[in-house]
This record gives structure tokens, sequence and C-alpha cells, in this order.
């Protein structure tokens, strides 16, 4: 699993050495935007300071509390999170992927639980109100298989179901061949 560090302040030494302030500095900045909206917040930070988004978003987010940009631990805790609607779907997903391919480990990134093989990501999925996005990590793989998809909500980079998807086995694991094809090259 990725062992990066999610906390806010392990963005403080770029900060710092990217914008040429202390933290005091720019946490001084920060106290004179409390009152303003985040939006509001980040594009001062993006403006008057020409911050990246993830700089703009690791300060304002630490300002307003936030230490860390991990919510979930394990794939258990995602699922906790979701409608059981949905929560079913979600697993039947990653169910119909590891019942033939058991090598791929489920792990949580981005807050998003991914199939992952050798450390590369091979597909992941998101949950949003009224639908459920997977994403095989290539546009070449979406492309591919987008003739067999008609009926999905295809974009440059996910695949739209419903909450209550009748998971297509079949599609998936060929989808999923192809991304593991792809990256063993």
């Amino acid at each position: 699993m990725n062992t990066k560090d999610s906390s806010r302040e392990s963005h403080f030494p770029a900060i710092e050495k990217r914008y040429g302030e202390s933290m005091d500095y720019w946490f001084k900045i920060m106290a004179k935007l409390a009152g303003k909206k985040y939006p509001e917040q980040i594009a001062h930070l993006r403006e008057n300071y020409s911050f990246s988004q993830a700089h703009a978003n690791a300060l304002v987010m630490f300002s307003r509390g936030s230490t860390s940009s991990k919510r979930f631990n394990t794939p258990t805790e995602y699922f906790k999170t979701l409608d059981p609607k949905q929560a079913k779907t979600v697993r039947a997903i990653f169910k119909s992927i590891t019942s033939k391919y058991p090598e791929l480990e489920l792990v949580i990134a981005w807050n998003q639980p991914m199939l992952q093989f050798n450390g590369k990501y091979i597909i992941g999925v998101s949950a949003a109100k009224n639908h459920i996005l997977f994403a095989p990590w290539s546009k070449d793989v979406i492309e591919k298989f987008t003739p067999r998809m008609k009926n999905l909500d295809v974009k440059k980079k996910t695949i739209g179901v419903p909450n209550d998807w009748e998971v297509d086995e079949k599609l998936l694991q060929a989808i999923v061949k192809a991304r593991l094809a792809e990256v063993s090259k």
C-alpha cells in the first residue's frame, strides 16, 4: 500500500521553498482570510502568490482544521459510508474482478477503493449520490471498450453506471485484462 504522508503539513517544506516565506507568514495570510469561503481562499493564494492547487488546498484545509487528506484506512471503512445499494454494487464490481484476478490488491488511494498490481493502479471505483464511476486508469482501454458500453455513461477517464447496476462481469474482466497488459509492457 502507498505509504505517502497524507498530512497537510507534509506540503509545508515545499511551500516554504517554492514561495520563499516561512509557514508563520502563510498562517498570517490565512488569518486575514479566515472569514472567506474555501474557493475565495484558494483563489486568493493562486492569484496573488501563484500557489499551485495542491499547495493552496493544503494550506487552506490545514488552516480550517483539517490536518490530513486521508479519510479511510481500509476499503471496509469506505464501504460503510455508502448507501447500501451502492455498497452492494461496488462490492460486486470488485468481486467480479478479483474472482478472475485474485493477485490484485484492494487498497484505498485518493480516498477511493482501487485494485492495484505491483504498485500500479488497475481500476478504481467512486460513488456519487446518483451513480457509480469506475476508471481503468487508461484512456486507451476506455476507447477500446466504448463500443461494448453503449448503455453506460462513458467519459474520457471514467465509466458511469447506475447505483443498482447489474454487474457485467465479462466486460469488467476484459477491461482489467487489457489494463494489466498495458502495465506489463
